[in-house]
């Protein structure tokens, strides 16, 4: 199982040191969350919290996870970055093809896209973008923009988008792995049928056990069951070497955490404790031997 460090709303002052560091003590992964603004009223309810609540406020930092990637990219040499996940339904895949392959050139590939749609409205319609069809459009924005990072001159007709024959150079050297979103039915179909992998927001381990199953199910049903798949998920209630034993074992390939708020620290902590507490995560779970056992 590999491990992630996740830098949501952590303050962006503090991410090339972090990215040095995780790199330092054996994190496979930096993982990029993505917000555009926060809109004062929300027409919709947050999909991930009990009581539809939305986790930060007006003033909870955020970076754009492409240019994070490129940024902490340029100061590591081994570590992957993925975004967990890039909202795509408010945004432009030609432009997103052209930011992606940038990155993924820039990390000598070493960057994941993970995607998902958006879940407030606000996002689609203040950026231009119509809230309704949604999800068919997100599918159709997956088609482009692996078309134009496979390289070549390549063009798309679809129901959304539509243009004649375009190049992008150049084109990544590696294929993107691409992780799928969401819980919901249609989410994990989605990843099933055109993912490299399937990321989740904060689940149980059984909630996690019993979605694994069905991706799984899925993916045999697609014709997919021997490709390579990357199952990463934030875990909410498996911890220690049992806990993280548990979640190999249900098929978790891929552990998002943030070792800080395990140490009971905030999101906006000192750099230097932040620190402390990916060493001391690494020392306990990467580096442990538990996973020889």
């Amino acid at each position: 199982m590999k491990y992630t460090c996740s830098i949501a709303m952590g303050p962006i002052d503090q991410l090339i040191d972090i990215a040095k560091t995780a790199e330092e003590v054996g994190f496979d992964s930096i993982a990029l969350p993505d917000s555009l603004f926060f809109m004062e009223q929300a027409a919709a309810d947050y999909p991930y919290t009990p009581d539809g609540s939305r986790m930060w406020n007006e003033n909870t930092p955020w970076v754009d996870p492409l240019i994070a990637a490129a940024a902490m990219g340029a100061v590591t040499s081994t570590l992957h970055f993925y975004t967990n996940v890039m909202k795509l339904g408010s945004r432009n895949p030609l432009l997103l093809a052209r930011q992606v392959g940038s990155v993924a050139n820039l990390t000598n590939n070493r960057f994941g896209f993970g995607v998902g749609i958006g879940w407030a409205p606000e996002e689609f319609e203040w950026c231009g973008v119509p809230y309704q069809r949604r999800g068919a459009r997100v599918d159709e924005m997956i088609d482009v923009i692996k078309l134009v990072l496979g390289g070549g001159m390549v063009e798309f007709h679809g129901q959304f988008y539509d243009f004649d024959r375009l190049q992008m150079s150049p084109a990544p050297t590696q294929p993107v792995p691409f992780y799928v979103g969401g819980h919901t039915d249609v989410a994990l179909k989605r990843a099933a049928r055109v993912g490299d992998g399937w990321t989740s927001a904060m689940m149980t381990g059984a909630q996690l056990a019993d979605t694994i199953a069905t991706l799984n199910a899925l993916r045999t049903e697609y014709g997919r069951a021997e490709q390579p798949f990357e199952f990463q998920a934030v875990c909410i209630d498996k911890f220690g070497i049992d806990g993280h034993r548990e979640l190999a074992a249900i098929g978790v390939t891929d552990n998002i955490v943030i070792p800080w708020i395990f140490d009971g620290l905030g999101f906006d902590a000192p750099l230097g404790k932040k620190q402390d507490s990916m060493k001391r995560f690494a020392d306990t779970y990467i580096h442990s031997g538990w996973q020889d056992t």
